[in-house]
Formats: structure tokens, C-alpha cells, sequence
């Protein structure tokens, strides 16, 4: 996977694990400055999604490559924040099933599904700035930007969330997948600044990026 080389547009990549607080950071943040929110784990959840429609074994990565050819998947943007369809079917609500919170690990760590998908992550950056959040943006997508924050929180804070969502997949499970799969592993990419967001509000959270992001040089 080749870097984007000198894009017109820049991004700043908002990395951290299951319910640290990186989507709602990332969110604010993209209201605040005017910019596009990316959500790149909607792109895993939507291929999972499929995964299962097909009734394949997520953890059967033949299977789920030959699925991909077949997908014709859209990534587009609402004028503040991404959008995805796949086959032309925007799966709405489906992407945060416990179906797929427990499968999207499996398709996540499979490199031709990834190498797909960061493809599309990147291509954002031919049209729009962005805020762009998920697990690898600093490290793997966009390493070269120098706008790089790994949101973390207690793995208690994040268990909680997780319920307060109505999920109750482990965030135990889901960090050692992440963070042990071969390809694209969750880690804190080189350059960026943690932001640890244990007890933070949401408006204190988004000051505290801001002051994160004018010290990495974003003028704001």
C-alpha cells in the first residue's frame, strides 16, 4: 500500500480503540474546522455486513475475497460526513449489529480486504480535507500527515461505553484483535500525540485536540 504522494488536501488521522471517544472526537472536531468526518470502520463493518448476508464464514478469507469482487462499494460524502454504499444499498443501522460488532474484526484483518478500502480511505483526500478516524490512519493510510492523535481511554471507561450503546461485544477481545493482527495492526503511529480520554467531556475532548493539533503546526 503506496502513500499518497503531496495531495492537495491534508488530513488529520484520529486513531484509538473501540470506544475511546475517536468517533465523537472526530465528529466535533469536523464541525468545528469545516471539514469532512471519515468514518473508515463503517467501510469494514459495511463488508462485513455483506459477509454475512452471503452467509459466509467471516474467518474464511477465500471466501470473503471472492465476495469482494463481486462488491460494488461507494464511498462518497453527505457535505460534512462520510457515506457508503455497497451494490448501490446504504446499510444504515445494520452496520452497528452485534452480527457484525462480531465479525468485523475478522474481515478487518484480512489484507486484500484492507488493501481495497484504505484505497478508497485515500482517495477522499482528491477532493476535500478530512477528519478521518479508525485504527491505522496515522500509521498506514495517511502516514506522512503530520496531523496525528491516538484517542485511548481506560479499559473500564470503554467497557461502559460500549453498554451505554447498547453493545456488548468485549473491549478485552477487541483490542487483542486488533492489536495483534498481521496486517495493520492498532498501534500509536509514529508522530502522533495521545490524548487520553478517560474523563473527559465531549467539549473538553474537542479543546484538547484543538490544542494537540495547533502544537503539530494545523493552523487554526
Amino acid at each position: 500500500m503506496t502513500p499518497p504522494s503531496t495531495p492537495d488536501h491534508f488530513a488529520i488521522a484520529i486513531d484509538g480503540p473501540a470506544a475511546s471517544g475517536k468517533s465523537t472526537i472526530a465528529r466535533e472536531l469536523a464541525k468545528r474546522l469545516g471539514l469532512i468526518m471519515v468514518n473508515s470502520g463503517a467501510m469494514y463493518r459495511a463488508v462485513t455486513w455483506q459477509v454475512i448476508q452471503h452467509q459466509l464464514d467471516p474467518h474464511d478469507a477465500t471466501a470473503v475475497i471472492g465476495l469482494m469482487d463481486q462488491l460494488d462499494i461507494r464511498c462518497g460524502d453527505d457535505g460534512s460526513t462520510s457515506t457508503i454504499t455497497i451494490n448501490g444499498i446504504d446499510p444504515g443501522d445494520a452496520l452497528r449489529s452485534p452480527e457484525v460488532n462480531a465479525s468485523v474484526s475478522a474481515i478487518a484483518a484480512i489484507p486484500e480486504v484492507r488493501a481495497r478500502l484504505v484505497a478508497l480511505q485515500r482517495d477522499y483526500l482528491k477532493r476535500a480535507n478530512v477528519v478521518m478516524e479508525g485504527r491505522d490512519i496515522g500509521s498506514v493510510v495517511f502516514p506522512d500527515t503530520p496531523y496525528k492523535i491516538y484517542v485511548d481511554a481506560a479499559e473500564h471507561v470503554r467497557a461502559a461505553r460500549r453498554v451505554d450503546m447498547g453493545e456488548v461485544d468485549s473491549v478485552a477481545k477487541r483490542d487483542a484483535a486488533d492489536s495483534r493482527r498481521t496486517t495493520a495492526p492498532l498501534i500509536v503511529a509514529d508522530g502522533a500525540t495521545v490524548l487520553d480520554n478517560s474523563g473527559h467531556t465531549v467539549e473538553s475532548a474537542l479543546e484538547a485536540t484543538l490544542e494537540i493539533l495547533k502544537q503539530q503546526g494545523l493552523p487554526i
